[in-house]
């Protein structure tokens, strides 16, 4: 029998005598399925094996990742922090290599091994020196100690007494130990032990932050040749993280990280350098040391002045009172004004990272990284700084603009 039509032409479903829908057969008489009222497919029955299968697929990948990642991070682990200055290294120096390479047309390994060289030069080197300048002179300075402890300390000098607060008390427990008395000899060997073993691992410590830093410097040249790459794997990796703000973020971290290696660390090898020229010319021993003491001691107010004034009253002592005083002139004219004038050019472009936590950064740095951390540790600490006050930032201004 054949359907009926409305009056749009359009053919209206059969039913039968009691009013009920016929199924709609094909021309070859088979039943047609029937179809929900959105006009799909009934829903096939959920196969729960396969649900089961595919979350255990997943937690086995998930975990695979986990041990992969863990493994690279157990392998990577010991050379974090030199792998950090390295990069610290190539990054704040990008651009005099780009130039380098130009000049040298275009071959970037030679423009970067002759950075990596000037490098050596200026980073290592003076540590070397140093280093060199220590070991030279350590048997004299044990034979002096040696000669103190058994025969009492030479007569204190007359400025000695006028030390304030402290001078009197130094005089006297000066003046007992040159008198070679039994009791203080006794003090002073209890203390030769200890003191020994403090400067030997301390050396230790020294030697191996050196050999850290001669490593970083050569990871730099890897760096400097695989740059680009290495660029756009971070970019693209931080652009999942944070998304449309991932290119202010870099830009944010890689400007704060040039202002405080500039600024901070950049000004405190400037200061080192020529306390360490000043020492030489004047003739102090161990200039290299003490130079390298002033480096360390640049990044506190008038921590140069601890190193400089005391060689001067030894040069006074000694009956040099011409490079006393030009030890005097040197620190304040040229060491100390060093960190008013070469700081404010260097960090213009930098952060403004508050004193406290360069302090913090340098000693914890020390105490978290060793030698390498007084170098990466305020690096660290200016980053982390500079995001938490834009991330403030934003939030404040949000709420200003919810207030409007």
């Amino acid at each position: 029998m054949a359907g009926r039509f409305d009056q749009t032409g359009c053919k209206q479903p059969e039913v039968d005598q009691t009013g009920c829908k016929q199924p709609e057969v094909d021309q070859t008489g088979c039943k047609q399925p029937e179809v929900d009222q959105t006009g799909g497919q009934p829903p096939l029955p959920v196969d729960e094996s396969d649900s089961t299968g595919e979350m255990i697929r997943r937690i086995i990948a998930v975990f695979a990742v986990a041990v992969l990642a863990g493994g690279c991070l157990m392998v990577l682990a010991p050379f974090a922090v030199t792998l950090l200055w390295g990069a610290i290294l190539g990054y704040c120096t990008w651009t005099p290599y780009v130039r380098l390479s130009a000049l040298l047309g275009g071959r970037r390994g030679l423009a970067a091994g002759l950075l990596v060289l000037l490098f050596m030069l200026v980073l290592i080197a003076p540590f070397l020196y140093a280093g060199a300048n220590l070991v030279s002179h350590a048997d004299a300075i044990s034979g002096t100690i040696r000669n103190w402890i058994d025969n009492g300390l030479p007569q204190p000098p007359d400025w000695i007494t006028g030390i304030p607060l402290a001078g009197p008390a130094i005089r006297n427990y000066w003046d007992a130990a040159s008198l070679a008395n039994p009791e203080t000899i006794s003090e002073l060997r209890k203390l030769a032990a200890p003191t020994a073993e403090w400067l030997l691992s301390s050396g230790a410590s020294v030697a191996s932050g050196i050999l850290q830093m001669i490593f970083s410097v050569l990871i730099t040249f890897f760096f400097y040749t695989g740059g680009e790459e290495i660029a756009a794997m971070l970019s693209a990796g931080t652009r999942r993280i944070a998304g449309t703000k991932s290119a202010h973020l870099l830009e944010l971290a890689g400007r704060t990280i040039k202002g405080v290696v500039y600024g901070i660390l950049g000004t405190a090898l400037a200061q080192g350098v020529l306390a360490g020229f000043g020492f030489w010319i004047s003739g102090v021993p161990a200039a290299g040391v003490l130079g390298l003491v002033t480096f360390f001691l640049s990044v506190v107010p008038m921590g140069p002045v601890l190193i400089w004034g005391p060689a001067a009253l030894w040069l006074y002592h000694e009956g040099s009172a011409g490079w006393a005083i030009f030890i005097v002139v040197w620190g304040i004219a040229v060491v100390s004004m060093a960190d008013n004038i070469i700081k404010p050019l260097l960090i213009s472009k930098g952060s403004a990272m508050p004193f406290i936590l360069v302090m913090i950064g340098v000693m914890g740095g020390a105490f978290a990284f060793g030698f390498l951390g007084v170098f990466t540790g305020p690096t660290l600490l200016a980053v982390g700084y500079a995001m938490l006050r834009d991330w403030t930032s934003d939030v404040s201004g949000d709420d200003s603009g919810v207030e409007a």
